[in-house]
């Protein structure tokens, strides 16, 4: 597959609200701006997503508009047990309200919903992510979280896709493999993020969507055995993608582009999918292939008929081969990521 790497600093959309120039790239090229939209004001979607993870346990934060609704959400997953919990606080028709940063390089975002508060601070150098989730487990234990990501990476996945409908598009950056350090405690455990061991991607998602969609995404950041920090984003599933693909590996921070991965979910007879049986992931450039065997299947649907969010993210091992721009083979052997299908109609 032929990608379409955009170098030149541009605006995002042009004058009818259309991405001026659909591709990949490394880093920030396009300028976003709320004011260039076309689109109602209640179809667009704006969101921070973070996930800080080592071998053991990871924390989800996710703070984000979607127009007709907000979510300060939470996840919990401990791959020791295994267990995971998630808790969403709602707040309804924020349509910008939340005043997302326009750039994920620097700009705070913050929100409270009753006694829920997260903080999203991001000064250019350094990411601090700090809040409280009162009665937010099963037995009402509170989860509180300070922590703080460093080492942004050289490159990153910037992806710019238009959907086929007019004055649609998703405006989607994922840094993987930020240092992570600092703590969370859920009831009466705390979890500590080691700088040695820990690391935080940040999806960034800035757009106008479709209604309905269906997504595949995986994500991986890990430090090896060697020291090197190997991370990848691979995904797909909604809008045109004929002029890239968000496939991308990371290796001590510098990319290196792949062309077309699929996820072989297995099913059974009546074509339902079977998360929780071993996953394969192949590519057509064939560097990227993985086996997957699930730890946990993390869960949290809503299901109202005519709005539905119906996530299924898989948290499992890695085994397998990827292979770099230069032809350097990197194993990957039984390491932590997760990969997910997720159903929307938003």
């Amino acid at each position: 597959m032929e990608q379409h790497k955009v170098t030149e600093k541009q605006k995002l959309l042009n004058k009818q609200g259309n991405i001026a120039e659909p591709g990949y790239s490394t880093s920030l090229v396009w300028q976003y701006d709320r004011a260039d939209i076309k689109a109602k004001k209640i179809r667009i979607k704006e969101w921070d997503y973070y996930i800080i993870t080592n071998q053991k346990y990871a924390l989800a934060l996710t703070l984000g508009d979607e127009g007709y609704v907000g979510a300060i959400s939470a996840s919990v997953i401990d791959y020791t047990v295994p267990f995971y919990h998630t808790n969403t606080a709602i707040n309804f028709f924020p349509m910008g309200k939340m005043n997302f940063p326009v750039t994920s390089e620097i700009g705070d975002v913050e929100w409270k919903n009753k006694d829920v508060f997260f903080s999203f601070k991001n000064d250019g150098k350094t990411r601090r992510l700090t809040g409280v989730y009162p009665k937010f487990g099963k037995n009402k234990e509170d989860l509180s979280f300070d922590v703080t990501l460093t080492d942004f990476p050289k490159d990153s996945m910037v992806i710019a896709t238009p959907f086929k409908k007019k004055k649609h598009f998703y405006y989607n950056q994922k840094i993987n493999c930020m240092t992570a350090s600092g703590s969370f405690k859920y009831g009466d455990k705390d979890y500590i993020f080691d700088p040695s061991d820990s690391l935080g991607t940040l999806d960034w998602g800035r757009g106008v969507w479709t209604y309905d969609n269906t997504w595949y995404w995986g994500s991986f950041q890990a430090v090896l055995p060697s020291g090197t920090k190997l991370g990848w984003n691979i995904g797909y599933g909604f809008g045109d993608t004929s002029a890239a693909s968000e496939n991308m590996l990371f290796v001590d921070g510098v990319a290196h582009k792949l062309s077309q991965v699929t996820f072989n979910i297995p099913r059974d007879k009546k074509g339902n999918y079977l998360y929780m049986q071993p996953w394969t992931f192949t590519s057509d450039d064939k560097r990227f292939e993985m086996q997957f065997e699930p730890i946990l299947d993390r869960q949290a649907p809503l299901d109202l008929k005519v709005l539905a969010m119906l996530p299924h993210q898989v948290f499992g091992y890695f085994t397998g081969e990827v292979v770099l721009d230069d032809g350097k083979k990197i194993k990957v052997e039984k390491m932590i990521g997760f990969a997910e299908r997720v159903h929307n109609k938003w």
